[in-house]
């Protein structure tokens, strides 16, 4: 299973490779990590997918809030949340095709975001099902690259509560 995990990390060089250290020392798998700027110049933001086949969220949770530079972590599993993922994909077409790959994205409120002689990039945002879904449809006329973003997540309502520790930061 898959679980969401959010935390809230000082925006300092190192703390990405000690996350990810702390995931390979003990063997949990990641599916997905994004990183990226808040609203606060020196705190950063991870969202990260990890499979608790072989531990269990809490454990993952517990050791990521003991590393420095943590300010903090909260499993969103089970929260009612916002969750994005970015695709771009550029399609093989020449001028005949593009019509009915435009027609193709806009079913999945995509948009094409660029267009070359031989090819076109479409850019769509959702969730894992959608994106996967136009992905399927537009493989057979020929993906010449990808690239994905992971997932992002955002607790609905009043946003991301932390263990009752009030830091001055924004996050309570």
């Amino acid at each position: 299973m898959k679980h969401t995990l959010v935390a809230l990390v000082e925006d300092k060089p190192g703390v990405l490779n000690r996350v990810a250290s702390l995931f390979r020392r003990r063997a949990f798998n990641i599916e997905s990590l994004t990183v990226g700027r808040t609203h606060e110049a020196d705190v950063s933001r991870m969202t990260i997918l990890v499979d608790t086949e072989t531990s269990t969220p809490q454990l993952v949770e517990a050791n990521l809030s003991k590393l420095i530079n943590v300010i903090d972590v909260k499993d969103v599993t089970h929260t009612p949340t916002v969750m994005r993922d970015l695709a771009l994909i550029k399609v093989r077409a020449d001028a005949s095709k593009l019509g009915e790959i435009n027609q193709l994205a806009e079913i999945f409120r995509g948009k094409i975001v660029d267009v070359a002689n031989d090819s076109v990039i479409v850019e769509i945002t959702g969730d894992e099902d959608k994106i996967d879904g136009l992905i399927e449809l537009l493989r057979p006329r020929g993906i010449l690259e990808m690239v994905r973003t992971g997932q992002v997540a955002m607790v609905r309502g009043n946003g991301h509560k932390t263990n009752g520790n009030s830091n001055g930061n924004g996050y309570h």
